[in-house]
């Protein structure tokens, strides 16, 4: 199956218009209509229904929408990884979810950077679900999360407990004192020790998966949330933002996963080495 099929496949799934999806693609309307009439031959199905003047996936479609992304995915880090000779150094495809990265991952990059000679760096924000699932495809070498799959073929360590705190840019002395709190996700499980502790009794304003950009609300609007402890430390010494007292503080551990038979994994286990929160 050529990769140009499936690329153009993807374009109209997104656009659903063979002229939208044409100019897009910098091909002519019928070099499009006649890639996604091959793809259909050798896959043997429709892949989209044409009965309305508006193109529809049919359930065939939706269903190859996620087998391309992710063969695509896979094609990309093949070209890449065959394109980089021994002299030109190693590739490390990273993934994690966007709040981890803010947490603690860029000061570890750095490190990567400066300790370990010629290694290649690719970094990807995906969803919990979806980094699972790329380390098993090997679309990713490592990945980071806080709920970590436990099976045979994938290694897991602990690299940290992070602290989340409550903090407010105005001193209270109570909850009830607090405005503007924002909700940033850091799991099902903080989501479940919020609930237990607070209730209703704390509603939120906002919704955030960030810590950074919920932090920089805060300090420009006002407010409150919970934040890892090490990130806002500086705004804390400075009284920028000031702890709640008498409200706990959440745990949240931090795992790196990566697949037992990986050829990379020795180049894995040293870049963990460097992790600047590792537990000993």
């Amino acid at each position: 199956m050529k990769i140009e099929l499936l690329k153009t496949f993807i374009e109209v799934s997104h656009t659903l218009h063979i002229r939208m999806s044409a100019q897009n693609l910098h091909l002519t309307q019928a070099a499009v209509s006649s890639r996604i009439k091959l793809l259909e031959e050798e896959l043997g199905v429709m892949l989209f229904d044409r009965t309305n003047k508006r193109l529809k996936l049919t359930a065939e479609g939706d269903k190859l929408v996620k087998h391309a992304n992710d063969m695509l995915a896979m094609w990309h880090k093949i070209k890449q990884e065959v394109g980089v000779t021994d002299s030109d150094g190693s590739q490390l495809f990273i993934g994690a979810m966007a709040s981890i990265w803010d947490m603690v991952l860029h000061e570890w990059l750095h490190k990567l950077h400066r300790n370990i000679d010629d290694v290649h760096l690719y970094t990807h924000t995906y969803s919990s679900v979806e980094l699972r699932q790329n380390v098993l495809s090997r679309i990713l070498d490592i990945a980071f999360l806080f709920e970590p799959p436990y099976t045979d073929e994938i290694v897991t360590k602990k690299l940290c407990s992070i602290p989340l705190v409550l903090v407010s840019t105005a001193p209270v002395k109570q909850i009830s004192e607090l405005s503007n709190f924002v909700m940033v996700d850091y799991g099902d499980t903080v989501n479940a020790m919020f609930l237990d502790n607070f209730g209703n009794a704390l509603p939120p304003i906002h919704h955030m998966n960030q810590p950074n950009t919920a932090m920089a609300f805060i300090l420009d609007a006002g407010g409150a949330a919970y934040l890892p402890r090490q990130m806002c430390f500086t705004e804390l010494r400075r009284q920028q933002l000031f702890l709640v007292t008498n409200t706990p503080t959440f745990q949240r551990d931090l795992h790196a996963i990566y697949l037992a038979n990986s050829h990379k994994r020795e180049l894995i286990e040293d870049s963990l080495l460097l992790f600047p929160y590792r537990i000993r």
